[in-house]
């Protein structure tokens, strides 16, 4: 690892325990494959510290730190690791070890589902963005489906024109892939018959959950507040305030690796510094 001062986004020792095994097996297979050229000469831990910084802060690659490799590089692992799948992957392995960690299975029987719309920046191509009448967002639409205890088991990246009917069904394809013992999901209202009729054929239980009529204001609304809560632990990540990515693949692997540092520190008993100064 190169000798420089620390940033809070660093992975720690521990936690790079527990990322490296297969990071490291990656690059090992493209060098045995004669995938990439020459001989990779940067640091694993310090393109991914490097891609933390990136997720973390919000900046453009551009602007990284000159400390770190150079930002052409970082970017290009990035997009590597997300086109073969490799983040999506460690998600899957982390969230299996915190299950256990917390005394539970490490297959999920469980869901509940959300989407979130969220405005783009103007690199984004119009292609892929829309508008969502119902909140007047110019932008993209994040679907999430997470466990009981909030963890990301499956993610989709779509035009925030896109209904939550369409998210829903391929969350539900994506998640039972992964996890073929969920039998059951929570969705708000959004999701209408078609997901439930999909979850049926799936053998998945989706039940609808309103928020109590009766209720004035703010008020918390049985197991949907799970997700709600994930995608606050999200927005810790500045890179996600705002859709930045040219490609709503990226986009989804951005906010995997968010879920991966919450992951990892979770099972190392670290904690996430706030924005707040003082």
């Amino acid at each position: 690892m190169t000798a420089r001062r620390a940033y809070p986004s660093d992975l720690s020792d521990a936690r790079w325990a527990l990322i490296a095994p297969r990071l490291t097996a990656w690059r090992q297979a493209r060098t045995d494959a004669g995938i990439g050229g020459r001989t990779p000469t940067h640091d694993l831990r310090e393109i991914f510290n490097a891609i933390l910084y990136v997720n973390r802060t919000g900046i453009a690659w551009r602007y990284l730190p000159h400390d770190f490799p150079p930002h052409a590089t970082v970017y290009g692992y990035f997009a590597a690791w997300s086109k073969e799948g490799i983040l999506t992957e460690l998600n899957y392995n982390l969230t299996g070890l915190v299950r256990d960690h917390h005394g539970r299975t490490i297959h999920p029987t469980a869901s509940i589902m959300d989407s979130q719309s969220v405005k783009t920046s103007t690199n984004v191509p119009l292609s892929t963005q829309g508008t969502d009448a119902g909140k007047k967002i110019v932008g993209r639409k994040r679907g999430i489906i997470t466990d009981t205890l909030g963890l990301l088991l499956a993610v989709v990246v779509t035009a925030a024109s896109a209904s939550d009917n369409t998210i829903g069904i391929d969350l539900l394809d994506q998640a039972t892939t992964a996890y073929p013992t969920l039998t059951k999901t929570w969705v708000d209202a959004g999701f209408k018959n078609r997901v439930v009729e999909h979850g049926a054929q799936l053998g998945i239980d989706v039940e609808t959950v309103t928020k109590d009529p009766q209720a004035k204001g703010f008020s918390v609304v049985k197991r949907r507040w799970v997700v709600e809560r994930t995608l606050g632990w999200l927005m810790h990540h500045r890179r996600l305030a705002r859709d930045y990515e040219a490609r709503p693949d990226n986009s989804a692997s951005m906010i995997t690796l968010a879920m991966i540092d919450n992951l990892a520190k979770r099972l190392t008993a670290e904690t996430t510094p706030t924005w707040r100064y003082g």
